[in-house]
């Protein structure tokens, strides 16, 4: 780089960094609510246009900042992101667990800062290794967003929740998602957004960005073939909460439960998590025959039920986990693996917190982390439980072996912990996503909602409205096949996003020291 150029380069930083610190708090005020506004892409799916607008808006800042100014910027939009994404645990922790209100809500602020972190950390490098020219920098602020989703992902048992592919379900980038998952979308989407940033300097970052949005919404999107056709009868219970664990309320409740299980038209019949929320030896206390009176109805050739309950007992360990009944003499069983961190496993150290929040079940073991499927009328249904498909890398190990791989998958939830909140939408997003990636009908069984039919391009078929108590009918046609993402996902997991960011961020980082010159 000439020493002419150099100097421009730096003259024009020094006054972007002058008039970023001129406005003072209104910068910080600004990054906080462009991450607040970020967050309402992830349930009003269509206004995705507003996820790209407030994510570029954070690129012109940072690629205009200091690296500890970046840092800053990047820490301040993560808080808004996190904080009014996921704002709903405080329902959890406050109404459900009895945290007082100003400890719950502290909580929450902590979580979203201490998980804000990974976004400082990326916006940092970005600061660090700009080079002034719009399209590596575009690059560089696309792969330093990968990793801050990734670490998200994958540290300490990782909480993906909202990761920026979501707020593009109803995108033109939906379509890539057969072949680079939803975290690959959040890549391409904060590229596009740096792009736009550029935009107005550099039209040509404007005419790329319009250019691979057309470009996405017009690939092929076909990699799974129609296999066969079953009706399926998904029961939402709408127990609340704090009735769920009552011991006066269940005699009604199970009740309900199996008088619908028999009563449904559904060949396939799937109640939600913990529909049955007592140990086997518990049930049979309360209600003595209730499981035998359930194998014989779901015992006869043609039918089948999915239903949640924890198994096992308290000496030997139980799972929250589902049973398989159908004609087979042998049981079906699935154990969730992916547990939710002090709601269903215990940090070393803060069992005190489980026994504050008053989690009968608070510490489950692990099931397989590929588990076969459940076979039935010519479909192999692949159940997960609740946050589980948050995961794409983790179902997508079902897909190793194309002879074996599930034709659709089975959502069984009760996301009734966090009320009548954004939450509820924000998972059905999520389901949505897993039904793109893998090109796979999505069921969703649920307490209080969303309970639902997603059909493998990701569309909504048929919804329970959330909060009734009700059974949903669909005919649901499973698949054969494997995407893309399915094939690499299941050999590699997470490597290639780690492949592609680090190798990216290494080239820039090279490139703006040769560009720097020697000192």
């Amino acid at each position: 780089m000439s020493p002419k150029r150099q100097g421009r380069m730096v003259s024009a930083a020094q006054a972007d960094e002058h008039v970023l610190r001129a406005r003072g708090l209104g910068v910080w005020l600004f990054a906080l609510a462009l991450g607040v506004s970020h967050t309402v892409a992830y349930v009003r799916t269509e206004l995705w246009p507003l996820q790209l607008g407030c994510v570029a808006a954070l690129a012109h800042l940072v690629l205009r900042a200091t690296p500890v100014r970046a840092a800053a910027l990047g820490w301040v939009f993560g808080v808004g992101w996190l904080g009014a994404g996921v704002w709903w645990l405080f329902i959890s922790m406050h109404r459900y667990g009895h945290l007082p209100a100003p400890l719950a809500a502290l909580a929450v602020l902590m979580l979203s800062a201490a998980l804000s972190l990974y976004l400082a950390g990326a916006m940092a490098l970005v600061a660090r290794w700009r080079s002034g020219v719009w399209w590596p920098d575009s690059l560089l602020f696309a792969a330093a967003w990968l990793l801050a989703e990734l670490a998200r992902t994958w540290l300490f048992t990782g909480f993906p929740w909202i990761v920026s592919g979501y707020a593009h379900v109803d995108s033109p980038l939906a379509a890539l998602a057969p072949w680079l998952g939803v975290l690959g979308i959040g890549m391409v989407s904060a590229w596009l957004a740096a792009l736009l940033s550029h935009a107005l300097r550099a039209p040509r970052a404007g005419v790329l960005a319009l250019l691979v949005l057309v470009g996405a919404a017009t690939g092929p999107a076909s990699h799974s073939r129609a296999g066969d056709t079953v009706h399926v009868s998904l029961l939402q219970t709408n127990v609340p909460q704090d009735e769920k664990f009552v011991i006066e309320q269940l005699p009604a409740t199970l009740a309900w439960l199996a008088d619908t299980l028999r009563a449904a038209r559904g060949a396939l019949v799937v109640a939600p998590e913990t529909a049955i929320p007592l140990l086997p030896s518990q049930l049979n206390e309360l209600s003595p025959g209730y499981m035998e009176a359930l194998r014989r109805e779901f015992g006869q050739a043609g039918r089948a039920a999915l239903i949640g309950i924890p198994l096992g007992d308290y000496e030997r360990g139980y799972s929250n986990s589902v049973l398989g009944l159908s004609a087979s003499d042998t049981p079906y069983r699935y154990d969730k693996q992916h547990l939710v961190p002090f709601g269903e496993f215990i940090p070393p150290g803060f069992r005190w917190f489980t026994t504050l929040m008053n989690i009968p079940l608070g510490d489950f073991m692990r099931g397989s982390l590929n588990p076969p499927s459940f076979a039935f009328a010519g479909v192999r249904w692949a159940p997960n439980i609740c946050y589980e498909d948050l995961y794409g890398d983790e179902l997508a190990l079902r897909f190793g072996d194309e002879a074996v791989a599930p034709g659709a998958f089975v959502n069984l939830s009760n996301i009734a912990w966090f009320g009548d909140t954004i939450a509820v939408d924000q998972h059905l997003h999520i389901s949505r996503m897993r039904a793109l990636e893998f090109q796979r009908p999505m069921l969703r069984a649920t307490n209080t909602g969303a309970t639902a039919v997603i059909d493998h391009e990701g569309r909504v078929v048929a919804q329970l409205a959330p909060f009734t108590r009700g059974v949903l009918d669909a005919a649901v046609q499973g698949r054969d096949g494997i995407t893309p993402y399915a094939w690499w996902a299941a050999r590699l997991q997470l490597w290639p996003y780690f492949a592609f960011a680090l190798v990216v961020v290494a080239c820039c980082a090279w490139n703006a020291r040769r560009r720097a010159g020697p000192p």
